[in-house]
């Protein structure tokens, strides 16, 4: 199991950080997407290398923005909206308009 900071944990200053990088807003804005449906790590590929999306997922888990679960050889990514609605509410919200009324993310090419 990886380690996820308790809802008590959660820093403000964390938070916004970790959401001022476009690559981990896009990332939140496609979970937001999905109604609470976990996606798995290759369903964000096309935002950045897979490299750099292990970093930005685990900048966004450290935060306490995203609960990342191993299943088999996949992770299942879902953001914890309650934790963060207990901790600061309305903030999620706020930050998830903005991030899917952003203009999308150039795509990377991905490999046929």
């Amino acid at each position: 199991m990886l380690p996820h900071p308790a809802v008590e944990e959660i820093n403000l200053a964390t938070v916004l950080a970790a959401l001022g990088d476009p690559t981990r807003l896009a990332i939140l804005g496609d979970l937001a997407r999905q109604d609470g449906k976990a996606l798995t790590c290759s369903h964000l590929t096309d935002l950045t290398s897979k490299s750099n999306l292990t970093y930005h997922l685990a900048k966004m888990r450290e935060a306490g923005i995203v609960r990342v679960e191993p299943r088999g050889t996949s992770r299942l990514i879902t953001i914890r909206r309650a934790d963060l609605n207990a901790r600061f509410p309305g903030l999620l919200d706020s930050i998830i308009a903005t991030a899917v009324g952003l203009p999308p993310m150039k795509r990377r090419a991905t490999a046929k």
